[in-house]
């Protein structure tokens, strides 16, 4: 066999054992964990009072990966650079929150379904987690919540300070909130919370709330202010703006196992993790 079809053989093998780890890891995400609830044993799907629609910060999430960990949403060589993306649509109860609720039929996300919740959702394991651990308890099946989670986020209008971060910056925690409601004069301020923490209290997320059928709403305890960030000041990490021009003659990482969800990355007092 001569050196270059070698080569072939090599490469053929390496991407189909890439594919089979990919499928792998969807295929674990698809497990379906204990129902519960955050206050009272067993979560029902369809009771519970109010939606949080919650924006995170990506720069802020990819700081907090671990030492090895890899995920495409992080990459410096990804051809889209984030900045706020949608985490999930939770539902709430005034205090608590229902999770993992059972359903008739096993909470399987298409995968036709996933690609289409890429452009605001930039992970599969993301999507599929959201649905697993909140969108059961909507009440609502995977395709329903989802049409429902793109209708409140294109309902929103997402201030134009915070759509091309390209330098670090130190804001004020009422002056993003105030930000947030001049740009959707619908809101009120009792409709909006933000979370931070870490290193210089970064940015971490923003809830906006908003009733069962997708009209905003008061937040109830679950967002009380001062549980998700009393700092008055946070930092804003910058986004990866030279994304998709990588270094001269550097080859991109085959995408990895992703170790954890990414919506498992709140740490600290927040850490009751959604």
């Amino acid at each position: 066999m001569t050196l270059p079809c070698a080569r072939k053989i090599l490469a053929v093998a390496v991407l189909s054992l890439m594919a089979g780890v990919a499928l792998s890891s969807l295929a674990q995400a698809q497990r379906y964990p204990s129902s519960r609830d955050s206050r009272h044993g067993a979560a029902q799907p369809g009771v519970f009072d109010y939606y949080a629609l919650v924006l995170s910060w990506s720069p802020t999430y990819c700081a907090n990966l671990r030492r090895g960990q890899y995920d495409p949403q992080c990459d410096k060589r990804n051809a889209r650079p984030y900045a706020f993306v949608l985490h999930g649509l939770w539902p709430q109860h005034e205090r608590g929150w229902p999770q993992y609720c059972r359903t008739r039929q096993k909470p399987f996300v298409p995968r036709a379904l996933i690609d289409t919740m890429l452009d605001i959702m930039p992970s599969p394991r993301l999507v599929i987690h959201e649905y697993k651990k909140h969108g059961t308890c909507s009440g609502l099946g995977p395709r329903g919540y989802y049409a429902l989670a793109r209708q409140i986020y294109g309902s929103l209008v997402i201030p134009q300070r915070y759509r091309r971060v390209a330098k670090a910056m130190t804001i004020r925690r009422e002056g993003l909130i105030e930000d947030f409601l001049q740009a959707n004069p619908s809101l009120e301020r009792n409709m909006i919370a933000v979370s931070c923490g870490g290193p210089g209290n970064r940015l971490r997320e923003v809830r906006i709330c908003f009733s069962r059928n997708g009209r905003p709403t008061p937040c109830g305890r679950n967002e009380a202010q001062r549980r998700l960030c009393r700092a008055d000041r946070m930092y804003v990490p910058p986004m990866r703006l030279s994304a998709g021009v990588p270094a001269a003659g550097r080859r991109s990482k085959p995408q990895r196992r992703q170790q954890h969800p990414p919506s498992d990355w709140l740490p600290g007092p927040v850490g009751r993790r959604h």
